[in-house]
């Protein structure tokens, strides 16, 4: 096995966006996670309120241990959020919350882009991890059909990534929505949820752009496009 610098062409775009977003995330957090909602409402307060609004009263909300690790369970119809935003009566708590709520209003919605997610979790969970080295021993081996299947698998994590842009960028626009017509953030505040949710955004952008530039490399390495 060797390094080949010709694929930094292909991941440091994805790389280093990947960078500019989480620290962007963790910046526009870490700055309203410090201004208190004019309500006082803490995260899990705000998501209540936004499920019931929407008539979504058999989603249970929780706490869950990590760092920004907020995320809806369609299976169980569990609303997760970490403490940071759980118990936290801020903006930014407001914000996180209201986004992952509006997972759960296209959950109940039948979204499409949430239902193709869905379904392509085994597929992503098995190609994300195997196909990589899949690809890996094929070309190696000189076993072309071995190669591609590699690619094929992960593939999937591509697709993946493509069908999230717009089922994170709904959910923003719900919870948005959400927050301003049902009065739980008013004026300036709104500033700071959409400061928070595009840089948010940007992270999956950027999984996206990391994703199709190794697959992009996977396919230039088969199809002859440089020397070996």
């Amino acid at each position: 096995m060797f390094f080949d610098p010709l694929y930094l062409v292909f991941a440091l775009p994805g790389l280093l966006l990947g960078m500019w977003a989480r620290a962007r995330v963790k910046n526009a957090f870490n700055k309203y996670a410090q201004v208190r909602t004019m309500r006082n409402v803490t995260g899990a307060e705000v998501a209540r309120a936004l499920l019931d609004s929407q008539g979504l009263y058999d989603v249970v909300i929780e706490e869950t241990k990590g760092f920004l690790s907020d995320h809806y369970d369609p299976r169980s119809k569990v609303l997760r959020l970490s403490p940071d935003v759980y118990r936290t009566p801020s903006i930014a708590a407001a914000g996180v919350a209201a986004h992952e709520m509006g997972h759960a209003v296209q959950d109940a919605k039948s979204y499409v882009p949430l239902n193709i997610r869905s379904a392509l979790v085994p597929a992503v969970q098995f190609g994300s991890n195997l196909g990589p080295w899949i690809f890996i021993a094929g070309f190696w081996l000189q076993f072309t059909t071995l190669a591609w299947v590699g690619v094929i698998l992960f593939a999937a994590s591509v697709v993946f990534a493509l069908v999230t842009l717009p089922v994170e960028f709904d959910a923003s626009r719900r919870a948005k929505q959400l927050l301003v017509s049902n009065g739980i953030l008013v004026g300036d505040e709104m500033k700071g949820v959409e400061k928070v949710l595009d840089a948010a955004a940007l992270t999956y952008v950027a999984a996206a752009v990391a994703a199709i530039g190794t697959l992009l490399y996977y396919v230039m390495l088969l199809t002859g496009g440089r020397r070996r």
